[in-house]
């Protein structure tokens, strides 16, 4: 249930900053997909940022799984050995 929550909390408040700003919801379509990628973005920040205090490596942890949260499955993806032998791209 709280998930279903902070997600309803989170959408007045971007329609509250919408208001504020003078844009109607629904948003038009880039303005939209820039916010969208705002929050992938915002959720990478607090791991990253625990990665840095706890003095872990983080160039690591962003190019595997930021990259893969942020941009798919596919992103970060290691090539398989026999791909990479051949100069294959996955």
């Amino acid at each position: 249930m709280m998930p279903y929550l902070l997600s309803a909390g989170a959408g007045i408040l971007v329609g509250v900053i919408y208001a504020l700003i003078g844009v109607r919801s629904p948003a038009p379509p880039t303005i939209a997909l820039i916010g969208l990628l705002g929050m992938l973005v915002g959720e990478q920040v607090v791991p990253v940022v625990k990665r840095l205090i706890a003095g872990e490596p983080v160039v690591a942890f962003i190019q595997t799984d930021c990259a893969r949260h942020v941009l798919g499955p596919q992103a970060g993806a290691e090539a398989p050995p026999d791909a990479a032998a051949k100069g294959e791209k996955v």
